[in-house]
């Protein structure tokens, strides 16, 4: 299975910073052989990280979108925006999305079936706060989001699913889980969805681990027997921290 890093620079990055680091990336990519790379810029960035990545194998995503095709929505983007910029991969369901903006489940799991429905491809995230990792309720946590967000759809579309397993106190904290702790939830996902949607479409959902992920500590995660990429933050706003990061991911996988 080939191996997702994708960068998600949330609210960082203007259009003219977003094709320096692409043009940047760009130099470094004969050494992402073996992975699928994707660059996630804010709405403001797509078009000029597109423009620069239209004929590399670099993909482009975005960081979220509204599940309605038009309408009274200000403030909002549709997927057909998204699509006529180029993108093909979406992020939804994102934990500063959830905290933050107090997105519900029930929304998380429109935007999972209008994704399917306007040919994009869906990033989900999930994942638990500290607090009830301290209780012990992990696996009810990723339980109850996984269960929400995908009960729209068939195993044929899970299959192509993309899962960020992203624990919220590892966000932007520089402590990033154990690989103990990102092999247990990777495995209860892959658990869920063979229970749920049968073995072939669990086999094929590509998990990610994201939370203060770097260079230096991508090998741990990239090794265990469910992971197979990483969403990351801060580590993916320097072209060179980045294209190390995916070098080093690549490695891990082939050694």
């Amino acid at each position: 299975m080939k191996l997702i890093i994708a960068a998600n620079w949330k609210m960082h990055k203007t259009g003219s910073e977003a094709k320096e680091f692409c043009l940047e990336l760009l130099q470094k990519e004969d050494d992402f052989r073996g992975v699928e790379v994707l660059i996630c810029p804010p709405f403001t960035a797509l078009t000029a990280a597109a423009g620069v990545l239209k004929d590399s194998s670099v993909k482009l995503g975005a960081q979220n979108f509204y599940p309605g095709e038009q309408g009274a929505f200000t403030g909002e983007i549709s997927a057909a925006m998204l699509k006529e910029a180029g993108v093909e991969y979406v992020i939804i369901g994102h934990s500063e999305r959830r905290h933050l903006m107090g997105e519900e489940d029930s929304l998380v799991a429109r935007k999972i079936a209008a994704a399917y429905e306007n040919g994009l491809k869906p990033i989900l995230c999930i994942g638990e706060k500290e607090s009830e990792r301290d209780e012990g309720v992990t696996e009810k946590v990723l339980e109850k989001q996984l269960s929400k967000a995908l009960e729209k759809l068939e195993p044929e579309q899970v299959k192509s699913l993309v899962i960020a397993y992203e624990p919220v106190w590892a966000i932007g904290t520089g402590k990033a889980a154990s690989a103990e702790d990102a092999a247990s939830a990777a495995g209860f996902i892959f658990s869920h969805l063979d229970r749920h949607f049968g073995h072939e479409s669990a086999a094929g959902v590509r998990i990610q681990y994201g939370g203060s992920v770097k260079a230096e500590n991508i090998g741990s995660f990239i090794s265990l027997e469910h992971i197979h990429g990483a969403l990351v933050g801060g580590a993916s706003l320097e072209a060179g921290s980045f294209g190390d990061l995916i070098r080093a991911a690549g490695k891990a996988v082939a050694s």
